[in-house]
C-alpha cells in the first residue's frame, strides 16, 4: 500500500501573494492592504525548484511532527538523507515519509505517531531515498 502519491515536478506559478510585514492576529483579521511590503509567489516563498517535487502524505503516520493526511510535501532531491533527516524513501519500491534514523548498522524507518511501528530495514531489502522533506502545505477546508 503506497504510503504517499507522487504528484509531480514543481514549475513557477506566476501567481503572485501579497506578503505582510507584520503578524495579523487570528482572531480578527486586520484591513492590511496598506502594509504590504512586496508581492511574492509561494514557489519563491519556500524556495521550491528543481530538483524538487511535491507528494502528497495519504497516512497519519507523521502527525506528530505536524505532517498530516492529505498535506502537501515539497521534497527536495538534492538534499542527503541523514541521521534524523525526514525522509521519502521507497523500499522494496514502496514509497513512504519516515524520520531515518540510523543506529550502528542498523538503517530504521520511524514513523512519528505511536500507533506505528518502526520500520527497521533488513539485509536483503532495497531501499531508495527519493529526497528530503523541506515543506509542507495544508487545506483547512475542504470546498462544498
Amino acid at each position: 500500500m503506497r504510503k504517499v502519491r507522487i504528484l509531480g515536478r514543481p514549475t513557477e506559478s506566476g501567481l503572485l501573494l501579497p506578503f505582510y510585514l507584520f503578524k495579523i492576529p487570528a482572531e480578527f483579521p486586520n484591513p492590511a492592504a496598506a502594509h504590504i511590503e512586496q508581492d511574492c509567489s509561494f514557489d519563491r516563498l519556500v524556495e521550491v525548484r528543481t530538483p524538487h517535487i511535491y507528494v502528497a502524505q495519504i497516512d497519519d503516520s507523521m502527525t506528530s511532527i505536524g505532517i498530516f493526511d492529505a498535506d502537501l510535501i515539497a521534497v527536495d532531491r538534492s538534499l542527503k538523507a541523514g541521521h534524523e533527516s525526514i525522509v521519502i524513501a521507497a523500499v522494496n519500491g514502496e514509497p513512504m515519509c519516515k524520520r531515518l534514523r540510523i543506529k550502528g548498522d542498523n538503517v530504521i524507518l520511524q514513523s512519528e505517531n505511536p500507533n506505528y511501528s518502526a520500520r527497521y530495514i533488513l539485509e536483503d531489502e532495497e531501499l531508495m531515498f527519493w529526497g528530503v522533506v523541506r515543506h509542507g502545505a495544508r487545506t483547512f477546508e475542504n470546498p462544498a
